[in-house]
């Protein structure tokens, strides 16, 4: 990729600028002076604050959207048929694929921190944007999630520090320029398009020998410790909880959504961390971000405040209201480990009942992980499962949420016909059938968490509107 095709560029257009992950970017360019324009085909609270920021927005995507960019950056969800994607390649101007971007952008820095792993990189990413934000660096970052002491999920600031979330579907990651290098787990994801582990692990291989410095690693995972085997001319420190660690978390206590623990470093007690977030995959995300600070030469007082300070990146246990006695919570976890370490952690807290309301994502992905998907929403009460959302995807795999449920002893699933053609409003109506069921069956001390990378956030949001309402009546 030329790392100079930003030069001499002033209008940038973006299609699909409501995406999780052309809105960090919109605000680091927008940060640094670009003039910004964006389409997207979605209304969304993201989209809004895109407007916010004063850069023009147009709702559906049209060829004459592009008009006057000179450089045009689409997402990878864009399919190759979309107007404004074909007019774009037909008109001249540069066209770069979101990735390719964000490989740019990181190129700009000289600690460009990556953070990569199949699960906990936003939440890894938002704990060190966190935490060097508390500690006063003025840095930037690209966070696949909303995080309130930056204002959003990027910021471009004066230090040569990037913090950047690093995901490695289709191998984009790879088009990155690290320093230093997070790997948080490997496990199976994404097979429709790696096929086997295997694969992926010589995808996170490749990673590490695009990585200039130093790589932090959970040493715990197997996964993990293969795709760092061969790896020479970088400096490798481990985390996790056995002694074989650089970095270990020790004198663990679990208190209701708090967490405590002791740092060691070798033989060194650095400290004690409190954790507003709960989980024991967040001890080791916290524990990672603990590594890259102390190799940045933060003090660890700054490391412990920043962490005691983060409550959660958006849509990542994100608790949404307290109504009446119910809780409504939102989480992204849309893998069968994502969806069990969440559930878990859940089941630590003070609720009666865990309802889990998951909108499976993508028809392969469904196929693949079937069995564990049971498995995992066996720890709820009670699973309310919506139609699949099938993304960039075609149903040729015959896959149904039916599929699920039947293999599921606590779930109830939505739609009831999946030979229907199910139009936009129609989707609607499925959340409205699903937040109809939850709301009859929901009673106070329990937890309703709406879980998926999709827009099932959207139920979270209903949910919270209907049961205020209903209070209000009460009054």
């Amino acid at each position: 990729m030329n790392k100079s095709i930003l030069d001499e560029k002033k209008h940038i257009h973006m299609i699909g600028i409501g995406g999780s992950g052309m809105y960090p970017l919109a605000q680091i360019l927008h940060a640094k002076g670009y003039y910004l324009t964006g389409s997207d085909n979605n209304e969304t609270e993201t989209l809004q604050a895109v407007r916010n920021m004063g850069i023009p927005v147009t709702l559906g995507q049209r060829a004459e959207n592009i008009e006057g960019a000179d450089l045009i950056v689409h997402t990878a969800a864009i399919m190759a048929d979309n107007p404004e994607l074909i007019a774009a390649k037909q008109s001249g101007v540069p066209v770069l694929e979101r990735s390719e971007l964000l490989g740019i952008v990181s190129s700009w820095y000289s600690d460009a921190v990556c953070v990569s792993g199949t699960h906990g990189k936003t939440t890894t990413t938002a704990m060190l944007a966190q935490i060097l934000h508390t500690a006063k660096i003025d840095l930037s970052a690209f966070i696949g999630g909303k995080l309130p002491c930056i204002g959003g999920s990027g910021c471009a600031g004066s230090s040569d520090i990037f913090v950047c979330e690093s995901c490695e579907f289709v191998d984009t990651f790879l088009k990155l320029y690290p320093d230093i290098s997070i790997i948080l787990n490997i496990d199976a994801d994404h097979l429709d398009y790696f096929k086997t582990v295997d694969n992926i692990i010589k995808s996170f291989h490749k990673f590490c020998e695009l990585t200039s410095r130093t790589i932090i690693y959970n040493g715990d995972d197997n996964n993990t410790c293969r795709a760092i085997e061969g790896i020479t001319g970088k400096e490798l420190i481990s985390f996790g909880y056995q002694d074989t660690n650089l970095f270990r978390a020790v004198d663990i206590a679990h208190m209701g959504a708090q967490t405590a623990y002791t740092v060691m470093k070798g033989n060194d007690i650095l400290g004690r961390i409190t954790l507003q977030v709960p989980g024991e995959h967040n001890i080791l995300n916290s524990l990672a971000a603990v590594s890259v600070c102390d190799l940045l030469g933060i003090s660890f007082e700054a490391v412990a405040q920043g962490l005691a300070e983060f409550r959660g990146a958006g849509r990542r246990f994100e608790i949404k209201a307290e109504i009446n006695g119910i809780t409504i919570a939102d989480d992204y976890a849309h893998h069968p480990t994502e969806l069990t370490a969440t559930l878990k952690a859940a089941k630590k807290m003070h609720y009666d009942r865990i309802i889990a309301v998951f909108q499976p994502f993508t028809f392969s992905r469904t196929v693949q992980h079937l069995e564990e998907f049971a498995k995992s929403l066996a720890i709820a009460d009670l699973a309310v499962l919506t139609d699949i959302m099938g993304s960039r995807e075609k149903n040729t795999y015959n896959i149904y949420t039916r599929n699920l449920a039947e293999i599921m002893q606590n779930a109830v699933y939505f739609p009831q016909d999946e030979q229907a053609v199910y139009t936009d409003e129609r989707k609607y109506q499925n959340f409205e059938d699903v937040c109809n069921y939850v709301i009859a069956n929901a009673k106070p001390g329990d937890l309703i968490l709406t879980m998926g990378c999709g827009d099932v956030n959207k139920i979270a949001t209903m949910l919270v509107k209907r049961l205020t309402a209903m209070q209000e009546t009460q009054i």
